[in-house]
């Protein structure tokens, strides 16, 4: 043998026979089902049932083997990869995430594991308190999906669920509080007695339902318009009952004047009288919109009017508002920045629509009238006038103001009116004509910073070589003085007179030659092309086929027309 067998096949380890066909290894299946025949698995191969009557038929060696000892498991599960599908039990919900020792008891056969909610749930019954009172069919409203939630029709019961109860937050067990479903009262006040207490204390009864209803506990249904003498308008309808109720709700009479309420609320301790509604309303009390300011001295205007602004802003005591003073600098006098150097007369710039807008101030009648982008309304005061102790001492020049502006470094001096405008600091007017560099050409439209690679325009070289290097095809074999040939209207146009203006005048085919075929080696320092022979040997040696037998003088036999015609 190849070794021993599992403890259930010893009795027929010696006989060979009862496990194996000599020559025929298929035959082994019959072996194996006519043993089992008569157990579990040969009636699940017969019924088509549970996982051996499910799976696709095979060899049953291929999951199952022996000869490795009394110990050994010939019953080998993936537990990843089994599919439960092909059991009596398939798993669904959250049984789908349960790990199989949870269900399958060690030491016994999968087959056995429990196939009923209660057998597997019994501690979760005990937990809940039914403790078998609500029998063992748990699917009656468990789930698999999720234990905690039910699908129990409460409809059919004595106390439908509607509005609030219904919802899906609202735990069985805050109405069922020891889990005996049958004996649960239905009165509001069983359940809401602790909301009752925190809130009326037993003054209002037990009758809840006469105010509150089911869809939300907080809202209540009582009208007081139309059930009281006492019509509730603005805040007094968003107050609680017990801001006003302090009392019993139908014992107690409560008075309908506003001082009964708002005593506490008289910031004039009673030196304006009772009548609170001739300048408070339900709306706000801090509010006095019946109060006709201006009707007194001092009439509100611009941001004076500004619903936001208190009485007590101005008003700071409120038992006198008789005794107010109406000159600005009075509530003002924190808001001077100037610290009285220009006097109390503050209507004389500022307005009543806003405090820090001097609009009234003429600045035109000044030595620095306001033009361009110094009118701008966003320009601020303070960006000029950096000590508002002493405006008349504001000095005008630009650069006071505009030293942090100038970009070129103290180059171009201090008269920035020169180049700049006070409409806006990044336009200029500058002439350029008027420069060692007058514009010509394309240099007039060309972008400043095409030439003036930084702000310090001064230290612009005047060469053209200095801008045009990139543009040089030469490779300086022309020299520096780039305006010999090209002019400012365009660089691509060049003209170069070469009988004119050089001693060797171009006939024939040297018309049409370019220049680097003769000027082939670079310019020396300061001159505008390196020194060529006059001779045709000089450019032509590589075209002598007579290797210099007929002497250097080509041109007693060639013509500057075509090198290749000779004169016969």
């Amino acid at each position: 043998m190849p070794g021993p067998v599992i403890q259930g096949h010893v009795k027929v380890e010696n006989e060979c026979s009862e496990c194996h066909v000599r020559f025929d290894r298929a035959a082994q299946d019959a072996l194996c089902t006519k043993c089992h025949s008569h157990k579990e698995i040969g009636n699940d191969l017969r019924e088509k049932r549970g996982f051996h009557g499910r799976i696709k038929p095979q060899a049953c060696r291929a999951c199952h083997t022996d000869h490795k000892g009394r110990a050994a498991k010939i019953v080998e599960i993936d537990e990843k990869t089994f599919n439960h599908k092909l059991t009596d039990y398939e798993l669904r919900g959250a049984h789908a995430k349960v790990v199989c020792r949870d269900c399958h008891i060690p030491n016994k056969k999968y087959r056995e594991a429990p196939g009923n909610c209660i057998d597997c749930h019994r501690k979760d019954d005990e937990k809940k308190g039914h403790k078998g009172g609500l029998g063992t069919k748990c699917a009656d409203c468990h789930d698999e999906k999720n234990w905690k939630e039910t699908r129990f029709d409460h409809d059919k019961t004595k106390f439908q669920l509607r509005g609030r109860h219904a919802d899906p937050k609202v735990k069985c067990t805050d109405c069922h509080l020891d889990n005996k479903y049958k004996d649960t009262p239905r009165t509001c006040i069983a359940c809401h007695k602790k909301d009752d207490d925190k809130s009326h204390k037993g003054l209002y009864g037990e009758k809840c339902e006469t105010c509150h209803g089911v869809a939300d506990w907080k809202k209540t249904t009582f009208n007081h318009d139309t059930d009281t003498k006492f019509v509730l308008r603005d805040k007094h309808r968003t107050e609680k009952c017990a801001s006003c109720h302090k009392g019993h709700l139908y014992k107690d009479k409560l008075a309908t004047e506003c001082i009964a309420c708002h005593k506490k609320d008289d910031k004039h301790n009673g030196t304006l009288g009772k009548e609170c509604g001739a300048c408070h309303n339900e709306r706000d009390w801090k509010e006095s919109p019946k109060f006709d300011h201006d009707k007194t001295k001092f009439q509100l205007r611009g941001a004076h009017a500004d619903p936001k602004l208190k009485c007590t802003e101005c008003h700071k005591d409120p038992k006198s508002f008789r005794n107010t003073p109406t000159d600005c600098y009075a509530c003002h006098k924190k808001d001077d920045k100037h610290e009285s150097t220009l006097g109390e007369k503050c209507a004389d710039c500022h307005t009543d629509r806003d405090w820090k807008k001097a609009t009234r101030f003429d600045h035109d009648k000044t030595k620095f009238a306001l033009r361009g982008g110094h009118a701008d309304p966003k320009i601020r005061c303070a960006d000029c006038h950096k000590d508002v102790k002493s405006f008349r001492k504001t000095p005008i020049e630009c650069y006071a103001c505009h030293k942090k502006d100038d970009k070129h470094e103290g180059q171009l001096d201090k008269r920035c009116e020169s180049c700049h405008k006070d409409r806006k600091w990044t336009e200029t007017t500058f002439d350029h004509s008027q420069s060692r560099f007058p514009l010509t050409g394309r240099h007039i439209k060309a972008p400043c910073k095409d030439c003036h690679k930084s702000l310090r325009y001064k230290d612009a070289k005047v060469e053209c070589y200095e801008c045009h290097k990139k543009d040089d095809k030469h490779k300086l074999k022309f020299g520096l003085k780039c305006e010999s040939c090209h002019t400012t209207r365009d660089w691509v146009i060049w003209d170069f007179d070469h009988d004119k203006r050089s001693d060797y005048k171009l006939d024939g085919a040297h018309k049409k030659v370019a220049c680097e075929s003769c000027h082939r080696v670079p310019a020396p320092a300061g001159k505008a092309i390196a020194s060529l022979g006059m001779t045709c040997f000089t450019c032509h040696r590589v075209d002598d086929v007579h290797d210099g037998a007929f002497g250097m003088r080509c041109e007693n036999c060639h013509q500057t027309s075509d090198w290749k015609k000779v004169r016969r």
